[in-house]
């Protein structure tokens, strides 16, 4: 049975290969147009900033040099129910120097598209094990991002040799690009 998280709240992953699903709806009454949102894996180190510009995953860049993390792909609608985009990790195979994982959504050109995350609604990242199809741990944005054109949803991170999962979400409006600044 899965574990339901409030922001701050934390749980352990016990298992070495999982999937992170992330998933969103946009409002009817949203301004119109294309809303893409897109899921960026941050892998940091001891410092809390990017091991090396590989370790960046997203949809320009899908796997990491490790290859224990590796992106879907791109979805632009979100349409559908269910994971919108997902994320295969493999810490059994992960770069030791990974101290944490940071999984962030944006929305792709919010500014000119004048969209923010007021605008979606049902936002969700959960961790499942794909292999018996069982949801572990999972945790919904019920906030109100009226501004924010990104949010980091939730991090993993390794704490005396056991991998935890800590629910933030964590809105912010400058987009991808502050968050690179934040972990390059």
């Amino acid at each position: 049975m899965a574990i339901n998280l409030q922001k701050g709240e934390r749980a352990n992953i016990e298992l070495p290969k999982f999937t992170i699903g992330l998933g969103w709806d946009i409002n009817e009454s949203h301004t119109g147009g294309e809303c893409d949102l897109d899921a960026s894996v941050f892998l940091l180190g001891e410092n809390r900033k990017i091991i090396s510009d590989p370790y960046f995953v997203f949809y320009n860049n899908l796997e990491s040099p490790d290859g224990a993390v590796k992106h879907s792909g791109d979805n632009r609608t979100g349409a559908g129910d269910g994971d919108d985009e997902t994320i295969h990790v493999d810490l059994s195979v992960i770069n030791p120097a990974v101290k944490e994982i940071c999984v962030v959504v944006t929305i792709h050109e919010a500014a000119a598209r004048k969209q923010n995350f007021g605008q979606i609604r049902n936002s969700f990242i959960r961790i499942y094990d794909a292999a018996k199809n069982v949801e572990l741990v999972k945790y919904e944005l019920g906030e109100d991002f009226s501004i924010e054109t990104s949010v980091e949803f939730g991090r993993i991170y390794k704490r005396e040799n056991q991998w935890r999962f800590e629910a933030v979400g964590i809105g912010q409006s400058g987009g991808l690009e502050q968050f690179l600044s934040k972990y390059a």
